[in-house]
């Protein structure tokens, strides 16, 4: 189990999970646009995230505006533990400079929650994506990105295929 202060949320419950190690759990039925979690920390400042995020020192790093970041690998964030995946039952949203979990659909009792983590395509390759979502390209990206990603894919194993058959 993961050392965290705090693992007595209401509705999110910390185990080991299929996704990518721990994960956060509904410990009851959570209706469609429930606000689930906030997701917090102290906040930094851009230069301070880029800086850490640079380093590999901190994964936890979850943009809140234009001057300030949150984060949130402090152990009492509970929110941390809840996995990306390409077909979330989970969005974040910002309100009122408030990160929260938001559910997007209805989600049962025991169910692994999940929302996509919204990455850019600037370096995709370096974040796997074991989600195992019937949609998953294998990376962690915004769903917006899904389309580009898939053209890039194919076009590397057309690519490939050549490259093959011209050494025949």
């Amino acid at each position: 189990m993961p050392k965290i202060k705090h693992n007595d949320h209401p509705l999110v419950e910390i185990k080991k999970s299929g996704i990518h190690g721990y994960g956060g759990y509904a410990r009851t039925k959570i209706s469609k646009k429930k606000r689930i979690i906030e997701y917090v920390g102290p906040q930094i400042t851009k230069k301070q995230a880029t800086e850490a995020l640079e380093k590999s020192l901190n994964e936890y790093v979850f943009t809140l505006n234009d001057e300030w970041d949150i984060d949130g690998s402090v152990d009492w964030n509970t929110a941390r533990y809840i996995n990306h995946s390409c077909d979330p039952n989970c969005e974040s949203d910002i309100i009122d400079d408030h990160v929260w979990i938001i559910a997007i659909k209805s989600i049962g009792e025991g169910e692994e929650l999940t929302y996509n983590y919204g990455y850019d395509l600037e370096d995709f390759q370096t974040r796997l994506c074991g989600c195992g979502a019937k949609n998953c390209l294998g990376y962690m990206v915004a769903e917006e990105d899904f389309k580009k990603v898939k053209t890039m894919i194919d076009l590397e194993q057309e690519t490939k295929k050549k490259k093959k058959s011209k050494k025949k």
